[in-house]
């Protein structure tokens, strides 16, 4: 599987292509579609910052994935989200994307919006691991050995 051509702006205001704009050779994409989802992002996030500080060319996104709508809908969301979020460096690193959903959840065989979906993928957007749903012991142990067999390859 592929992540499809998806832009968006992250909450420091710039505007991004991915995969065109991934910034490791491995990056790790969880994807939302709920803002309550964001606590199960957030559980997901101690070990994703670990293995970015233990990992050369490894990064980390958030994409809220939300249906397209105007301009002001989105400057409405964006800046609530914003000024939730003080930390510069999850600014840089949450993606929001107003996309048609139903094409993006088929290319990523996304069955559910009622959980987040994790996606580690390499530079070129190629799937190398997936789950979905909140942090459990099992699934971090399942992203670190894709991790680490993927660094082993690099």
């Amino acid at each position: 599987m592929q992540l499809p051509n998806v832009s968006g702006s992250n909450l420091a205001r710039q505007t991004l292509t991915f995969p065109a704009d991934f910034a490791g050779e491995l990056n790790l994409v969880f994807v939302a579609f709920q803002q309550w989802q964001q606590r199960d992002v957030d559980g997901w996030a101690p070990l994703a910052e670990q293995i970015r500080q233990n990992t050369p060319n490894f990064e980390y996104y958030e994409f809220p994935t939300i249906q397209r709508m105007n301009f002001l809908s989105r400057t409405f969301i964006n800046e609530g989200m914003r000024a939730g979020i003080p930390n510069e460096a999850t600014r840089r690193r949450t993606i929001t994307l107003y996309i048609n959903k139903r094409p993006f959840k088929q290319a990523l065989n996304i069955s559910t919006e009622d959980e987040i979906w994790v996606f580690l993928f390499d530079k070129q957007g190629h799937l190398l691991w997936q789950t979905s749903g909140a942090f459990t012991p099992e699934k971090g142990d399942g992203l670190q050995t894709a991790v680490r067999q993927q660094t082993a390859v690099i």
